[in-house]
């Protein structure tokens, strides 16, 4: 008797829920409340559930919903799909424009400070001689600060450092050699063979390497820093599609239509719709983590031998230091110009009784060593700055990857079988399907069309390629210009400039401060032409040719 009795009991406690479920339908009063929560007009809902509602998306049968409640509750499911992924990418973003600042700022503020300490540091050390000459090293500043923002687009780093040497050669020569009067064809043929006279030493070819790699990584590093902001943002707010809007309005607020507001939908179901919304997105992540991987290789470049701190730093004193090697070596340089281009004509102003000593260029500076700055990022401001990028960027990784994840957790889905699987509250039994668009096409929640990429993300991971190859590039120190550098969003074309970089010693983590090395290749003569007044233009064919008597001769001595 025990037995049967038992089961009336139940029986009569499935129909009690029952009906407490089919009396809450019937009155929509919690559909009603969540309704209005949402901002919609409670008008909209029916007083009491409606059977057999000719619903588009949820399940048919008795509802508390219309066809005019699916089209507002389908544009809130839109906006809550994407809150998420916008806080995300917001932050995202947000992380790496000031990233993009703290770097920007602190290369450009090593730019000024370093020209400014250069500028009291000669003017203390050289007097009158450097002051009457300073527009030649504001000159050099101004296009360093040039390459940094624009690259070999607005200045080409070897002709520029070219000119310099040649400028400050011609300046030197002359107060070296007041007694004389030097006409610009004579200028002319002394600046044509800087190179092989050599009258700063190896300062200027130290110089070079240091710097093209210095501001390739560097301006480099920033470029990438200043894209990843662009393409999270024009990658998150690629429109999602209507089966995409139908399948979340499905997941998100069928409950509501059928009396359950506080149902949530099941874990492994939101995986799939979310998949298949964010479909495109997750195709991003190859080139995304590859684009982060070259990233983390040039920081490596900017924390050892391609640090922009510790060159900038001591650019006074090496310059310095040059010239020092060109006061050390006057008479020699000066002898061999003499055999090479003739003996010039004594000034007129020069006055017998003033000695060269006294009218010369006088000027005396410790030489640099590399004991007195440090010669690492070990410490340094620069130092602070990659380890917190470095961090930053590791976590980037597998950002579009891993967003169904990431949006299908905590109190937006329910575990376990206690939750909504897209019909009913019960366990969902579909098979969770892989990441990107090609898997879609077994996606069981969500139709995608998988032969129809979508162009804004194909587009950015054309631009993800063409960038990673600039740091790549940046990380042997090459600068690779396609069309006008910054403005160029497409990886068609280029060209490699600036390399300063022979590829052994681009292999190695050397010391930025590195000795030469053996069998040195001849520098490269660039044909130099000058505007100012102390440069030398092309004179004419008979300047050309009383260089062109004295060549041989000014070769066979330098040899």
């Amino acid at each position: 008797m025990k037995t049967p009795l038992l089961c009336v009991l139940c029986s009569l406690a499935v129909l009690s829920v029952s009906s407490t479920a089919e009396q809450k339908l019937k009155n929509c009063n919690e559909v009603r409340a969540a309704y209005s929560s949402k901002g919609f007009n409670v008008n909209d809902v029916p007083n009491k559930g409606v059977n057999g509602a000719p619903l588009k998306v949820c399940p048919q049968g008795f509802s508390c919903c219309t066809v005019e409640m699916e089209e507002k509750l389908s544009q809130q499911s839109h906006s809550d799909m994407n809150a998420p992924v916008s806080k995300l990418s917001t932050n995202l973003q947000t992380i790496f424009r000031q990233k993009h600042e703290n770097f920007d700022r602190f290369f450009r503020e090593l730019l000024k400070n370093a020209e400014q300490s250069l500028h009291n540091m000669f003017v203390r050390t050289y007097g009158m001689m450097y002051v009457q000459n300073a527009e030649l090293f504001k000159n050099f500043f101004e296009a360093l600060t040039r390459y940094y923002v624009s690259g070999s687009s607005a200045v080409n780093l070897d002709s520029m450092l070219s000119d310099f040497w040649v400028d400050l050669l011609e300046r030197m020569f002359r107060l070296v050699n007041v007694q004389y009067e030097f006409s610009d064809s004579y200028m002319e043929c002394v600046s044509r063979h800087t190179d092989q006279l050599q009258p700063f030493g190896d300062v200027p070819r130290k110089l070079r390497i240091q710097l093209t790699r210095a501001f390739i990584a560097a301006r480099t590093f920033v470029r990438g820093l200043a894209l990843m902001p662009e393409v999270v943002n024009k990658v998150s707010t690629v429109s999602a599609s209507p089966s995409c809007v139908r399948a979340v309005m499905k997941m998100m607020y069928c409950p509501y239509c059928s009396g359950q507001v506080a149902l949530k939908p099941c874990q492994n179901y939101c995986l799939n719709v979310m998949r298949g919304c964010l479909a495109n997105q997750a195709d991003l992540d190859t080139e995304w983590n590859n684009f982060l991987e070259a990233m983390l290789s040039l920081v490596e470049r900017l924390e050892g031998p391609f640090n922009f701190e510790s060159v900038m730093d001591p650019i006074d004193v090496k310059i310095s230091e040059a010239i020092m090697n060109m006061q050390e070596n006057s008479m020699q340089v000066s002898q061999k110009v003499f055999q090479g281009c003739g003996q010039p004509q004594p000034s007129m102003a020069f006055r017998s009784k003033r000695s060269v000593k006294e009218t010369g260029f006088t000027g005396r500076f410790r030489p640099y060593s590399p004991d007195a700055r440090p010669t690492t990022a070990a410490g340094t401001s620069l130092d602070r700055l990659t380890n917190d990028v470095k961090k930053k960027l590791k976590h980037a990784k597998k950002f579009w990857s891993t967003l169904p994840e990431t949006v299908c957790a905590g109190e937006r889905i329910a575990p376990g079988d206690e939750c909504w699987n897209g019909t009913a509250k019960s366990r969902y039994e579909s098979v969770v399907i892989g990441n990107g668009l090609a898997n879609q096409v077994s996606n069981p929640d969500v139709d995608v069309d998988i032969t129809k990429p979508d162009v804004v993300i194909r587009s950015q991971i054309a631009v993800l390629k063409e960038m990673t190859l600039r740091l790549k590039a940046a990380h042997s120190g090459n600068d690779i210009s396609v069309g006008d550098d910054d403005d160029s969003e497409d990886g068609s074309g280029g060209e490699e400039s600036g390399s300063g970089c022979d590829s052994p010693s681009c292999n190695t983590d050397r010391d930025i401060y590195f000795s030469t090395p053996p069998n040195p290749g001849k520098p490269r003569l660039n044909q130099v032409v000058h505007g100012n007044s102390a440069g030398v233009a092309t004179k004419g064919s008979m300047a050309l040719a009383l260089c062109g008597l004295v060549l041989a001769l000014l070769a066979s001595d330098l040899r």
